[in-house]
């Protein structure tokens, strides 16, 4: 009978041992963690005992997530306290500005009216809620929670606050999901948590919810769920659109993989997801037949006709030409600009060396998006957080990103206080807001041109220095390449079992190529 140290480990003990991998400590890879981390007592020490109490990283993370939107809610005090109802410029000055509070009385929630059924009265300039059905569900929900009785303005208090929890739940959802997209790296979530863009554009608007929505979808994905991602990618692009652009990447890395039939269960899901929260606001029937509801395409077509606005290096091109483009030309020249990005990032997921990360181009895909729009409110931030802390966990360069980000916030605000405050000319002119949209663009613009040489050098990936290939890439993760554009100098580590045939391929280092045996790998 073979001893007890030499028998194989059991299917039990291996499951336990991918449930529960060894974590990544950023205070022993990441300079700046490390040097943060003097805080609170300096880096782990080497005989440190881990894991030994209830805090395990995931609720640490979640606890830490807590803590800074409560102080992000703190931040807007000064307007829960009078600036949103007080003169027009004081919510600009404090940097507290929401757009919850005023859309309740706004947009008819005050009344009872039902978004996309109810014509919105004459004198609030839109004729049906401009926010795509999911947002509207949750509008409406935190609507139904808000109290009738009180001052109308004690009412938008009380909805901001109900909109504030629901959106904090949405936060812990996004910090859980990012901590165990990367099961081995559970702390790169702490740049979620301890974002402070994040906290500061937490509860301007309700893109949160479209989020977390994107972020469970990035996890049913890692999890290797292609069905339970697309159908989430499908209701977080019901919530707000750019959750769909994640089927480019997906396209890319697994015509790269040969995974078809992953994207294409994924996709398929997607589209049967927003279709069935669509269709029932969608059709409307009368005696002349079926029709598209008015209501319902108002997202739409205000997208459409939406003139150059805050955030943009359009706005920065219409400001200082004598003959600004016209709204036609821009959308035009806009939709070109993000398809050559796009084709630009399926060019680089097709030729890198090695195929790049799942989170890497869906982060560049949606920066992109951002990049090249011709609006960017400043709670857009949030889409890029997670895509972030996932595509390039490194403290240094996220925080230079960040800063630049804050910078923008406080500038968009500081113009808007200018343009409002009159003759006393209190805030940022015109000049000085180009200047903080020229700080945002360059900052994102860093944070892609770092993911990108991570793409085409994958020895500085911070990710797979540790010996991973793709831990969010759920059946991309250790796949071999079937389709490359150009020489695959870095084939994946992992073994990889040739389907089909008797033959098993090993893939090795760099140098090593690959093997060919009778035998399936280890796996």
């Amino acid at each position: 009978m073979p001893s007890a140290e030499k028998m194989p480990p059991t299917r039990a003990h291996q499951s336990a041992t991918e449930e529960a991998p060894q974590s990544v400590l950023p205070t022993k890879q990441d300079e700046v963690a490390a040097a943060g981390s003097e805080l609170i007592g300096g880096p782990i020490g080497r005989r440190a005992l881990l894991m030994t109490t209830r805090l395990t990283p995931v609720r640490v993370i979640a606890l830490v997530a807590i803590g800074m939107f409560a102080l992000g809610m703190v931040q807007k005090m000064p307007c829960y306290n009078g600036g949103w109802f007080v003169g027009a410029s004081s919510q600009y000055t404090h940097a507290c500005y929401s757009d919850i509070p005023h859309l309740y009385q706004g947009r008819g929630f005050a009344d009872g009216l039902l978004p996309y059924f109810d014509r919105l009265p004459d004198n609030v300039g839109m004729e049906y809620l401009e926010y795509p059905v999911l947002t509207g569900a949750f509008m409406q929900v935190a609507a139904w929670l808000t109290p009738n009785g009180g001052s109308i303005q004690h009412q938008e208090k009380f909805y901001w606050m109900v909109n504030a929890g629901m959106l904090m739940v949405c936060t812990v959802v996004i910090a859980v999901c990012v901590a165990r997209i990367h099961r081995r790296r559970p702390w790169d979530a702490l740049l979620v948590a301890l974002a402070p863009a994040f906290a500061l554009t937490a509860t301007i608007n309700w893109d949160l919810f479209a989020v977390a929505l994107t972020a469970l979808a990035m996890l049913m994905w890692s999890r290797e769920r292609p069905l339970a991602a697309g159908l989430l990618i499908g209701l977080a692009a019901a919530a707000k659109l750019y959750p769909a652009l994640l089927l480019g990447p997906l396209l890319v890395l697994c015509w790269r993989a040969g995974r078809w039939r992953a994207f294409w269960v994924s996709a398929a899901a997607a589209l049967g997801a927003w279709l069935v929260v669509n269709l029932p606001v969608m059709i409307s029937h009368d005696a002349a037949g079926f029709h598209i509801r008015e209501g319902w395409a108002k997202f739409y077509t205000f997208s459409q006709e939406r003139g150059v606005d805050f955030g943009s290096f359009w706005l920065i091109l219409s400001q200082r030409m004598d003959d600004p483009l016209t709204t036609d030309t821009v959308n035009h020249l806009a939709t070109a600009l993000m398809l050559l990005c796009c084709l630009g990032v399926a060019a680089l997921g097709l030729t890198a060396p090695r195929r790049p990360r799942f989170a890497q181009l869906a982060f560049l895909v949606v920066a992109a998006f951002v990049l090249t729009n011709k609006v960017y409110s400043p709670q857009y931030v949030l889409w890029l957080i997670p895509l972030a802390a996932l595509a390039r966990p490194r403290w240094r360069d996220f925080l230079i990103w960040q800063a630049c980000e804050v910078a923008y916030f406080l500038g968009i605000w500081m113009y808007l206080a200018f343009t409002t405050s009159g003759d006393a000319h209190k805030g940022l002119p015109t000049e000085g807001y180009q200047l903080a949209i020229g700080v945002h663009l360059l900052g994102t613009l860093y944070l892609c041109a770092v993911v990108v040489r991570d793409i085409l050098m994958p020895e500085r990936d911070v990710v797979r220095k540790t010996g991973e290939d793709d831990p969010s890439g759920g059946v991309l993760d250790g796949a071999a390449d079937v389709f490359v554009l150009g020489p695959a100098a870095h084939p994946p580590r992992r073994a990889a079992v040739q389907e089909g045939s008797g033959t098993y391929v090993s893939w090795g280092a760099a140098s090593d190529g690959f093997a060919l045996s009778e035998q399936p790998p280890a796996r």
